[in-house]
């Protein structure tokens, strides 16, 4: 199956608009993985291509869990440094990707991956996660799964991204969302972490462009970086045409917040 090109600097320029305009993940959802597997006070996390740490930090606060983040793009880690201290937590942050993973991160009581599982070599990094993961340990998928939004503003999002993006984005893009990609599911049955659990929270949430905006920025195909000169023109349009869509800019969206949390035999 398809592996998305290593890119370790992808996400450069986006740590900025990551932790504020993407969807969170629930306390709630947390409690209930952290119950589920059994996760205790002091067990070793890995928050892998962790990004700014939201999950990381959630569990440290939450679970008293003790949090390793993974991550290529030193932005992200500025900004991680930054929440865990504003969330009163310790947090090891490690620059590197899964083609970095060794002994020294076991053993795990869990791999957690926000958003992230899908720019790796998945077979490989499983792989080597088996060999780091105590037994009776898990990898959890976090994500979130888009139901409805209304007036149709994603669509608005999506049509300004396909015109204005780079042309190799959305190639890049299509590629992953494309039939011989597949499925993380498929992965994980075919690995030791083959004993699949899901768990969902559904919220309604009240958005207005700003956000809309600022998610699209943290996004890799319209990030800063990747729109370059086109940057202030993107901005402009979405919110012209966001505008359009809802003169008194209030956008609603509902979206389940989930985990799939894949036990190791």
């Amino acid at each position: 199956m398809t592996t998305v090109p290593f890119e370790p600097r992808r996400f450069r320029t986006t740590a900025a608009y990551y932790s504020r305009f993407r969807v969170p993940y629930p306390d709630a959802l947390i409690e209930r993985v952290t119950a589920r597997t059994g996760l205790r006070p002091g067990d070793r996390l890995l928050d892998l291509g962790c990004g700014p740490c939201q999950i990381g930090i959630a569990f440290a606060r939450l679970a008293g869990a003790d949090v390793t983040g993974l991550d290529p793009e030193p932005e992200m880690l500025e900004a991680a440094r930054d929440n865990a201290a504003a969330a009163g937590v310790r947090a090891e942050l490690v620059l590197g990707s899964s083609y970095d993973l060794g002994p020294a991160f076991a053993p795990l009581k869990m791999t957690a991956m926000g958003r992230s599982f899908h720019w790796m070599d998945r077979a490989a990094t499983l792989q080597v996660l088996d060999t780091l993961t105590e037994p009776g340990g898990t990898v959890v998928l976090f994500g979130d799964r888009h139901i409805s939004a209304s007036p149709a503003w994603r669509e608005t999002m999506e049509s300004v991204s396909e015109r204005l993006s780079p042309e190799e984005m959305r190639a890049e893009r299509q590629l992953r969302r494309g039939p011989d990609f597949g499925k993380h599911e498929e992965f994980l049955l075919r690995s030791a972490f083959r004993n699949l659990e899901h768990i969902g929270i559904v919220t309604e949430r009240v958005i207005d462009a700003d956000e809309i905006v600022g998610r699209a920025f943290s996004m890799s195909v319209t990030s800063p970086q990747a729109l370059g000169e086109q940057t202030m023109e993107f901005e402009q349009t979405l919110r012209s045409e966001l505008a359009a869509l809802a003169p008194d800019g209030k956008f609603t969206e509902i979206v389940e917040s989930n985990a799939l949390i894949a036990f190791r035999d």
